[in-house]
């Protein structure tokens, strides 16, 4: 299977062209550029479409040319603003005349696509239903064979709807009138290329004249099925990057450079010394001028404006008018390209807004919605929140003090730290002696060498020698058994603090 989904390679290899293959760094690039242009289209548009058009030329990346073709040609817009549209058109049954005709056209085109390969196949299914609804929507057009190609290769890049807007777009905004009875605007096109031959390359102009050779003979094709059935399916693609965003000057430019390669040399004039050897000669262009990067190149480099096409196109319906009188058909002013249609038509934000393709629908059952609540009334998450905070706090445990003193006897870990019926301490023992002084009544200097001895051996002034000293407890005091440790290390911390205000 080819790249661009035909069934072989090595046997349509002149049909498909070589391909240029771009590296895929800089195809991710140009996609993510891309994106952002798509997702800024009347941004872009209005003020970058220069750049826009510029992208254009080098390719549209093929996973979102089928979403840029729809943006380009306004049928995004034209889908949006007609919604359920298709639906309605392909819901009902149509002339029956014109579906005999469609049925008959369906196999002939791109029969080697995997799309249209197989008879009844989605792909022909879907290009009848697209033909179908454009007869229900332009009965007064209906159907014309030139539109088919025209179809399926919308319908090679994208679903049936969205094609069928792309089609409508393409023969109502670039090629107006072209599928209408008479071929008129087809036969005014084709004396507008002509009259334009004569400016780019006026050998070949003064060779078609010699020979009486009316442009309707070969350019009906080229123009009418865009190339779609002319050339390599590469060249195909780029020649519509161009057309949907430039408008049809791209198709007359291309034109231009098929008859000069084949008919721009002396040489290749004295092997076409009649109509039939060149009209043979034009229906079998050689392949290397059809090339995608010839082509393109070339198509560039052809000096014709969409104000000359203007120009030639009212100076052909003036000269019209006079040897045939008006036209019979009344088609709308063509619109060359992507932004005069939106010029036209201004879209609206909503309408260019990109709808995902593929929807998954979530396992997750849908949230539910919040009821409107009344003035004044409290949700129920509310209310809980105000219930969990007027509880009490949950009481603080007690934590043994984990770094014991280390004059602390070793306990049994099974016992309490203390009997909890004894008081801290002991009531009896005072903190310190009142009669004792807050300092020494002579201090050391701390310059002083003189070592003064921790304990103050002297007697105390003001004291009796004899006198009693103050009780100390001993070793058979009943209370000292009793201490517990915590009333142990509140002595300890009475007698330091004693001793500092001795000391100071």
């Amino acid at each position: 299977m080819h790249t661009f989904g035909y069934c072989s390679e090595q046997n349509y290899s002149r049909l498909l062209g070589e391909r240029i293959d771009v590296p895929p760094e800089v195809l991710r690039q140009r996609e993510v550029k891309w994106l952002d242009m798509l997702s800024n289209w009347d941004k872009w548009m209005v003020k970058r479409h220069k750049k826009v058009r510029l992208r254009c030329q080098k390719g549209i990346p093929p996973s979102l040319r089928g979403r840029a073709w729809l943006y380009l040609s306004g049928g995004k817009v034209k889908r949006e603003q007609n919604r359920g549209k298709f639906e309605e058109l392909d819901s009902q049954a149509g002339d029956p005349k014109e579906l005999d005709v469609i049925e008959k056209d369906l196999h002939r085109q791109f029969p080697f696509h995997e799309m249209f390969v197989s008879r009844g196949g989605h792909g022909q299914q879907d290009l009848f239903r697209v033909l179908k609804a454009y007869t229900l929507y332009r009965p007064e057009e209906g159907y014309c064979q030139a539109q088919a190609p025209i179809a399926a290769v919308l319908l090679m890049h994208m679903p049936a709807e969205d094609a069928f807007w792309g089609l409508v777009q393409i023969c109502e905004k670039y090629l107006p009138g072209y599928y209408s009875a008479g071929l008129e605007a087809i036969q005014l096109d084709g004396e507008i290329l002509y009259a334009l031959t004569r400016r780019v390359s006026p050998l070949v102009y003064r060779h078609l004249e010699k020979h009486k050779m009316e442009p309707i003979l070969y350019m009906t094709e080229w123009f009418m099925c865009a190339f779609s059935r002319t050339l390599p399916w590469a060249s195909v693609l780029r020649v519509w990057d161009m057309f949907l965003c430039d408008g049809v000057k791209i198709i007359f430019r291309v034109g231009l450079v098929l008859l000069k390669c084949m008919l721009g040399t002396r040489e290749k004039l004295k092997a076409c010394q009649g109509q039939y050897e060149t009209m043979e000669l034009l229906r079998a262009i050689e392949p290397r001028y059809m090339q995608e990067g010839f082509l393109v190149r070339e198509v560039l480099e052809v000096p014709v404006s969409e104000r000359d096409v203007e120009r030639e196109h009212h100076v052909q319906l003036k000269r019209w008018r006079k040897n045939r009188g008006e036209l019979h058909c009344k088609s709308p002013p063509r619109m060359h390209g992507a932004r005069a249609i939106m010029a036209s038509e201004p879209p609206s934000r909503q309408d260019l807004r990109q709808n995902p393709t593929i929807i998954v629908e979530s396992p997750l059952p849908p949230p539910q919605p919040t009821p409107q609540l009344k003035k004044g009334e409290k949700s129920k998450e509310e209310k809980s929140k105000k219930k969990g905070s007027m509880k009490k706090a949950p009481t603080v445990m007690e934590i043994p003090n984990p770094y014991p003193l280390a004059g602390d006897p070793q306990r049994d870990p099974q016992l309490p730290l203390r009997d909890p019926q004894l008081p801290l301490r002991d009531p009896q023992l005072p903190l310190r002696d009142p009669q004792l002084p807050l300092r020494d009544p002579v201090p050391t200097l701390r310059n002083s060498t003189v070592q003064q001895p921790l304990v103050n051996d002297t007697p105390l002034p003001n004291t009796p020698e004899d006198s009693p000293p103050p009780h100390q407890p001993t070793l058979n005091d009943q209370s000292l058994l009793t201490v517990s440790p915590l009333q142990k290390s509140t002595q300890s911390l009475s007698s330091i603090e004693a001793d500092q205000d001795t000391y100071l």
